[in-house]
């Protein structure tokens, strides 16, 4: 091999060794005096290099690594790296052992790593001939400084002087490919070669742990038994670190057999390993026994099981054994209590966390940066701004604000208080900003629509030399598309693009979510073809998105194929999908589905406990709502504010007064849950409409906060139904003072107006909305026939069938009043002829919807689902009972918010909606 031309390097002793003779005469004529007393006392280069020639000239007894550690000190400390590397070479006999040391010491001097190479090449270009164990030195330096050419022409020598079936620089030789060209090279090493010694297999195994080549780890494993090599711990140890990465429970357990049949349980690293392995593959009771039958445990086998007990969610477990440390006289560790709060931060336990973290301030214990970290996420969760703050100065006390993950950390927990003010004061104060600490603040500042401070920031960025990444592209998508900026947010794709980066499944799945939120369902459907077309699978979070959007317009058969979808891709069993799915169905008509879906569910979350309270809640269905919340203590779930109103609605529609206000003082009383907004609507709503009228002004003229439209609203259609002029024009003033361009509070009053045959008020709001430029609101009704949407509307085309439509009607209506029907035509609110209001009635588009399913699905069992926007009136409510009684069959009809379900005759809501 031609040896790179590097500097000069050597100096002029060993330039020109002493020949025997003249070695000899000056070993003979040696005197002791000509030397320092101790090599520690040289004062110069000058002085290091006249006593590192006496040293050369003199017997090898006088070399010895004491007074060759001390020469190289020397050199590095009066910087002549050059010299200390070529004592070193030549130096030591077993110069590897040394390697580490010696590099510290040369970069603590200030040297470089890269001169050892020199020095290797010049004393190769004078024709010193090295031995395998210093080839194999130059190899693990090449590997660490990614030298792949300067290592490539040490292994040509190697093969050049016949050296490269020696196991040490194998070995070597594995660990350069590896660390500089790849896995492949690697294992090209090792199987070129003839004979496999342990050493070798067990550096195969390592080089492709350290790649994540799992599965030719135990390939590999394998292959060893079968050549009947002798395998030693740090092996075996490797090779259950793979099961556990990998997920292979059945490899470890043999492996843990292989352990027994030698007899090598009693080795505390590799029970540690297996209790490792087991709690990876969810197997705590496998490795709580191979804990329990150990004779031998350090601090880690102790923080092995621990650890493995709060990671799957054995808390309780974990906690009983953190106390038995103590009756083994075993002293915790920071990493103890470390494990302790990140398991009860991933069980979403948040208070504990911060009751652990007090409990080991009590016990002596200072908090490092992984405990702060886990804090600090904790504290996001809760919105405990005040306590973070404390955190930050602990931070600020303790020398932390230079740790760069503890440092994001206090910035994300500040942006998810909602106090940007701090959080640009944290991020000011950075010294290092990275890509994570601007994509937390950019998500910040993008949630609440600050998008000017956004385009200033990314413009910071690039002067900073910092790119945007896919991850910030994405939270713009998301903050713009969450806002209803679907423009803006398909504005940040197009740029993104340009950029040289591909959305990902998160970039379409932020648009397809915002769109859903904000009520663009049909874009939400078109995007996801959209992102399909551009080969990107949904996920779970993709799928959930649209089913809100089937939610939201009640596509039964929709949900239905993103239901199969998620089945058949391994999706179902996703937390987020199984609410999804419950809510779906039930905004869909399918409660059964809904209900299904949500006991078929392995982890059910307080989402989906809310999700089908509040189902059943839609379809009048209290008793069973109420039943499914006093379940909940039995599942270890704890109702919230959410839980409330679902159990409040659930009571208002089917009119149970006792109950509403047993569970509206309930959440005060035992669950210390401020009612909200909300909370007191569905009291105002079940009080008036049970004709309750001045408690349920009570209740807004003594509530804790404003009332909003939502009561208000509710408030003037109880005062419609029971003829309460007074109050409901105060109940209209106020929703013309909060929303005077809502035409529904107008048509409110005009009702109430006319159900107490005062038409000249009426023609007068009626003027008055005139005047303001506003119209009724458009009224429909629509059925799915197969795939096929059939939407019926006094305003617009007439449907193609409509004549079959009205001669069912009509004969409908003929065998209703056989049985005793007569039409509501209070319901008409205009001062005309009772005939002209019968026939005005016969084209309320909920019958003509109903009517129509009723011809196309003849012979059908399936229920009929009908969807209005708008509240159905009462003789609409009387004949779809008359049908489900005449036709034998169930009619769901969806007005709103809630569903009234009929059948023989009878509707789920009592006859209270």
């Amino acid at each position: 091999m031609e040896a790179i031309a590097f500097p000069q390097c050597l100096n002029s002793v060993l330039q020109t060794p002493p020949t025997p003779n003249k070695l000899k005469h000056c070993i003979n004529n040696f005197s002791p005096t000509l030397l320092p007393h101790d090599l520690n006392e040289l004062k110069s280069l000058h002085s290091v290099k006249e006593m590192h020639a006496q040293i050369v000239k003199m017997s090898e007894k006088w070399v010895s690594s004491e007074k060759t550690q001390t020469l190289i000190s020397n050199y590095l400390e009066f910087g002549d790296f050059q010299s200390a590397a070529t004592v070193f070479f030549l130096g030591f006999q077993k110069n590897y052992l040394y390697l580490d040391s010696f590099l510290e010491e040369l970069k603590g001097f200030g040297g470089d790593p890269l001169e050892i190479l020199e020095v290797f090449s010049e004393l190769h270009k004078k024709g010193v001939e090295f031995n395998s164990s210093n080839i194999t030195l130059v190899m693990k330096i090449c590997a660490s400084l990614m030298e792949l050419w300067f290592g490539l022409e040490v292994h040509a020598l190697l093969i050049k002087r016949g050296l490269d079936f020696d196991v040490y620089i194998k070995c070597a030789l594995m660990n350069f490919y590896g660390m500089c060209s790849d896995i492949k090279s690697a294992n090209q090493v090792f199987y070129e070669t003839p004979n496999h010694e342990s050493l070798l297999w067990k550096e195969a195994i390592l080089m492709n742990l350290k790649s994540e080549k799992w599965v030719q780890v135990l390939q590999l494993f394998s292959l060893m038994q079968y050549s009947f090599v002798k395998t030693n711990i740090f092996t075996i140890h490797n090779v259950l670190q793979t099961c556990a990465k990998l997920g292979a429970l059945d490899e470890g357990k043999q492996i843990h057999g292989y352990v027994i049949r030698n007899a090598l349980e009693s080795n505390v690293l590799i029970c540690n390993s297996l209790i490792n392995m087991y709690m990876k593959n969810n197997g705590p009771v496998l490795a709580r026994t191979v804990f329990d039958l150990m004779e031998n445990r350090n601090l880690s086998s102790w923080n092995s099981i621990i650890s493995g007990y709060t990671i799957l969610g054995y808390l309780h477990e974990a906690l009983n054994l953190f106390q038995d440390m103590q009756i083994y006289n075993v002293k915790p560790h920071i990493v103890t209590w470390n494990c302790l709060l990140s398991g009860h931060l991933l069980s979403e336990l948040y208070l504990e966390v911060l009751s652990i973290l007090r409990k080991m301030q009590y016990a002596g214990y200072k908090p490092n940066s992984v405990s702060i970290i886990s804090v600090l996420h904790a504290i996001c969760k809760l919105g405990f701004l005040k306590f973070g703050k404390e955190i930050h100065c602990y931070v600020l006390r303790n020398g932390f604000e230079s740790n760069l993950h503890v440092v994001t950390s206090l910035l994300d927990m500040y942006v998810k208080n909602n106090d940007l003010i701090q959080a640009k004061t944290v991020f000011d104060n950075m010294k290092n900003r990275n890509i994570f600490a601007w994509n937390t603040l950019i998500s910040g500042y993008v949630s609440v629509g600050r998008f000017e401070e956004v385009r200033s920031f990314l413009d910071l960025m690039g002067m900073g030399g910092i790119k945007p990444d896919l991850i910030t592209y994405n939270i713009m998508v998301s903050g713009y598309s969450s806002l209803g900026c679907i423009k803006e947010a398909l504005d940040i794709l197009i740029k993104m693009k340009t950029s040289g980066l591909a959305p990902n499944v998160v970039s379409w799945t932020a648009l397809i979510s915002g769109c859903s939120q904000n009520g663009y369902h049909e874009d939400a459907f078109r995007y996801s073809i959209e992102m399909q077309t551009e080969g990107i699978k949904p996920n779970s979070s993709t799928l959930a998105s649209l089913l809100r959007s089937c939610a939201g317009l009640s596509l039964l058969q929709k949900g239905k194929e993103i239901h199969c979808h998620s089945i058949r891709n391994g999706l179902v069993e996703d937390v987020f999908m199984t609410t999804a799915l419950i809510d779906m169905y039930s905004k869909s008509g399918s409660y059964k589905n809904a209900y299904d879906v949500f006991q078929n569910a392995k982890k059910k979350t307080l989402a989906s406990w809310n999700s089908m309270i509040g189902g059943l809640a839609m379809y009048s269905f209290a008793k069973e709502a109420i039943s499914l919340f006093h379940k909940m203590p039995d599942e270890n779930i704890q109702p919230d504010s959410i839980t409330f109103t679902a159990v409040l609605s659930s009571c208002k529609n089917s009119g149970l007064i006792d109950q509403g206000w047993k569970y509206f003082d309930l959440m005060k009383r035992e669950y210390n849950i401020i009612p909200k907004i909300e909370h007191y609507t569905c009291m105002v709503d079940l009080l008036g409409r049970a004709g309750y009228i001045d408690e349920a002004w009570d209740i807004i003229q003594t509530m804790p906060m404003q009332p909003d439209v939502t009561i208000w609203g509710s408030f003037l259609g109880s005062c419609r139904v029971h003829e309460n002029l007074n109050l409901g024009k105060i109940a209209a003033r106020k929703l013309f003072e909060l929303e005077p361009q809502n035409p529904a509070n107008y048509i409110s009053l005009m009702n109430l107006y006319a159900v107490l045959n005062k038409w000249e008020d009426v023609d007068r709001i009626r003027t008055l909305m005139r005047a303001r430029g506003l119209k009724n609101g458009h009224i429909w009704s629509w059925i799915q026939i197969k795939q096929t949407v059939h939407v019926f509307s006094a305003r617009g085309k007439p449907h193609q069938d409509e004549g079959e439509i009205h001669f069912e009607l009509y004969q409908l209506i003929s065998e209703m009043k056989n049985l005793g029907y007569v039409p509501a035509i209070d319901c008409v609110y205009h001062n005309i002829e009772a005939m002209e209001k019968e026939k005005i009635l016969l084209g309320h588009s909920e019958k003509l919807a109903i009517t129509y399913g009723l011809i196309k699905t003849k012979g059908s069992a399936a229920p009929i689902r009908v969807i209005k926007n708008t509240r159905i009136c009462s003789d609409c409510h009387t004949v779809a009972k008359y049908i489900s009684l005449l036709r034998n069959r169930v009619i769901l009809l969806k007005d709103g918010l809630r569903f009234h379900h009929f059948s023989n005759g009878k509707c789920s809501c009592n006859d209270f909606w």
